[in-house]
């Protein structure tokens, strides 16, 4: 992965973008492309990039251009069927400089349009310029792996892969909260596209294309999740058998595992979770990755979210060189401002913290690349949230049936303080709203309910600013047409990959605490293929009962131990609220929580913050705060952060130039360094 960035005017009076001010913005994706930068610049465009160096120069340096010199493109990510593409335009008439996939986006949109990128398969953000058409061209992966956002402002147009890059270009740009942005992620846990919790800023949402031409915006969709339709009837999609679905699963991610491994000039290593979608990525990269491939795991001194024997386990059946880093509650304290800086958005959980941790110790082992079991909880129905949506319409179908409701306590067996203990307790949480069974958002209900129940800490204005807005139902608004012909299952598929996914797990989790220091993660669970190959597969092969992933513990019995094929799914979670309590907390955290602090972000309620503080205070030492508590301390202390870093001071970039190339048309100038 790299970092790119932009400026456009968007029309001929407007202030043409200054060469000191990409150089800022490429200064601050240093992490992201620490090995080279580049620009481009005429009279209405400027591009930077800032490299990671996961191939050799002959693939080019960025910015590219065509070998007519006609429209100069910025990537980052990967295109992971770009030799057949690059084929198809050869045969085509195509004349190519080098052998990059940047190269081949570039042509293939100058070929087929914005239908270009319905061909391509992987993972990418970038940005196309057309000097002659006075055209710019923005495009995001259909998954949203690649950040790319932006900001119209001054008749300009600002875009880059993070928001600091964005900051950093000029100091007119506003810097503020927005409240919608706010209210989406202690709802939802996360933003979702286009909406970002910075007013002005815009994220392009995963799937999409914007164009900018003659001074107007046009953005439309490229691709979404599909799923068979049912004509309203629940019960399993029509296919081939069970046998037939594993054997064409284990394929399709053979492939998918070994295109991610060829593809690249340096060394790629595996995270390994110990759960079954990491051990999996593991067992099989380890056929495509030569003699050496290492494997990178988290411990934990708490016992409680600590898998290291299963990791060992598969480490020893694939033979890795495998590494570890233990993960403290002081740990996670001391790097969490660090995790939000690169997050840019609140979080409410401090499961990043660790991955930090993680993707430092895959660079200090050498390695620039690795793949990762991201995807396959959503794509092979394998969150307790499927199980409890699946538990939950069946009950809602006969409301006063005790035995249904006992279907409970299968779930969440993992929890020290699982809402299933209690079954009074239980049947009155999970059954809230089980008349509304057959209603869009049903499963993820009891999430954002619960997420929602922290705005009782939001002051009086985010809080009228909250309740004047519904995020449940602008999200469900927007949902497509045929998704009411949807089975049950698929419409949860849907949200989670629409919501959590993408703005979470892919961004919080995933690309920014990899690209913390310049990591790129690879997903082979999110190739295109073996995604329609899971959205077509019915739903009993995917849930069975109530066996998350049973298709895909099938196609890996043959290649993993069994104790990590039977093992029920135990999500990956870590120490939170009672991290940043210790004798030896960092000051950091009372300067956040302060009630000076607090008034100026302006989103909580300082007596409010004041009394959840006490009794995380009250609880060390005598056992884990509640679900709701430890979201809330961690949200409050995460936005409290990034109001610091991002609202009351300006996010920095480099002013050294430290150029690989620097392509300067408005002084008729050009100087390949």
């Amino acid at each position: 992965m790299c970092g790119i960035a932009g400026i456009l005017a968007l029309s001929a009076t407007a202030e043409p973008p200054s060469r000191e001010a990409l150089i800022r913005m490429a200064g601050a994706l240093a992490h992201r492309g620490p090995d080279e930068r580049g620009l481009y610049r005429d009279r209405r465009a400027g591009l930077a990039h800032a490299r990671l160096s996961v191939v050799d120069l002959r693939h080019g340096q960025q910015p590219l251009t065509d070998a007519d010199g006609l429209m100069w493109v910025v990537f980052n990510g990967e295109i992971f069927n770009y030799l057949e593409l690059r084929d198809s335009l050869i045969a085509l008439g195509h004349r190519f400089r080098t052998r990059s996939d940047t190269e081949v986006a570039l042509h293939a949109y100058q070929e087929w349009g914005q239908a270009a990128f319905e061909r391509m398969n992987g993972q990418w953000a970038l940005a196309i310029w057309d000097p002659v058409a006075g055209r710019l061209v923005l495009s995001r992966d259909r998954y949203g792996i690649c950040p790319l956002h932006f900001c119209e402002h001054g008749g300009r147009v600002f875009f880059a892969s993070e928001v600091k890059a964005i900051f950093a270009a000029e100091a007119a740009i506003p810097r503020a909260f927005d409240p919608a942005g706010i209210d989406q992620t202690f709802t939802m846990w996360t933003v979702v596209p286009p909406q970002s919790v910075f007013q002005g800023i815009r994220e392009l949402p995963p799937g999409h294309v914007r164009l900018y031409e003659n001074g107007v915006a046009r953005e439309y969709p490229f691709w979404q999740p599909r799923f068979p339709e049912i004509d309203g009837r629940e019960h399993d999609r029509s296919g081939g058998s069970l046998d037939d679905a594993v054997e064409e699963v284990r394929v399709a991610l053979e492939a998918a595992t070994a295109l991610r491994i060829v593809q690249a000039d340096v060394p790629v290593g595996c995270y390994l979770s110990g759960g079954l979608d990491s051990s999996l990525v593991a067992a099989l990269g380890r056929r495509f990755a030569g003699e050496r491939f290492q494997t990178f795991s988290l411990r934990f001194a708490d016992a409680e979210y600590d898998e290291t024997h299963f990791q060992r386990l598969v480490a020893a059946r694939t033979g890795s060189e495998h590494h570890e880093v233990v993960v403290s509650r002081s740990d996670i304290a001391s790097v969490f401002p660090e995790v939000i800086r690169h997050t840019e958005r609140p979080i409410l959980r401090t499961a990043p913290a660790p991955l930090f941790l993680l993707s430092r110790l895959v660079r200090e082992h050498g390695i620039k690349v690795v793949l990762t079991g991201e995807g396959a909880d959503e794509m092979f129905a394998g969150y307790d949230l499927f199980r409890e949506g699946k538990v939950r319409r069946f009950w809602g179908r006969q409301p006063a049936s005790t035995r249904r409701a006992r279907l409970l306590e299968r779930l969440y067996p993992y929890l020290s303080r699982s809402p299933v203990h209690q079954q009074a307790l239980a049947r009155q949480f999970f059954g809230r709203n089980i008349q509304a069974h057959t209603v869009a958002g049903f499963a993820h209900d009891t999430r954002w309910r619960t997420t929602s129940a922290i705005k009782r800490l939001f002051c009086p204005d985010m809080r009228a600013a909250s309740e004047r807005r519904d995020a449940v139902t602008e999200l469900l608004s927007t949902l497509p047409a045929e998704f009411p012909r949807w089975s049950p299952l698929a419409q949860d598929q849907y949200l989670e990959i629409r919501t959590l996914m993408s703005g979470y797990l892919l961004s919080s989790q995933g690309d920014r605490m990899l690209m913390a220091h310049s990591v790129e993660g690879r997903f082979p669970f999110l190739d295109d293929k073996v995604v329609a190959l899971a959205n077509a597969l019915p739903d009993a092969y995917k849930l069975r009962g109530l066996d998350e992933k049973h298709v895909l513990k099938r196609a890996a019995a043959p290649i993993l131990p069994p104790q990590v094929v039977a093992r029920k799914k135990q999500p990956y979670r870590a120490p939170n609220a009672l991290s940043f309590f210790a004798a030896d907390a960092p000051a950091y955290i009372r300067e956040a929580l302060s009630e000076t602090a607090l008034q100026a972000a302006g989103v909580f309620d300082p007596q409010s913050v004041a009394r959840l503080v006490g009794k995380c205070q009250a609880r060390v030492g005598e056992g884990d705060m509640s679900n709701s508590d430890n979201m809330a301390l961690v949200g409050v202390l995460s936005t409290q952060l990034l109001h610091q870093q991002f609202v009351a001071t300006r996010p920095a970039g480099a002013t050294r130039p430290d150029l690989g190339i620097d392509v300067d048309y408005e002084h008729r100038e050009r100087e390949v360094a």
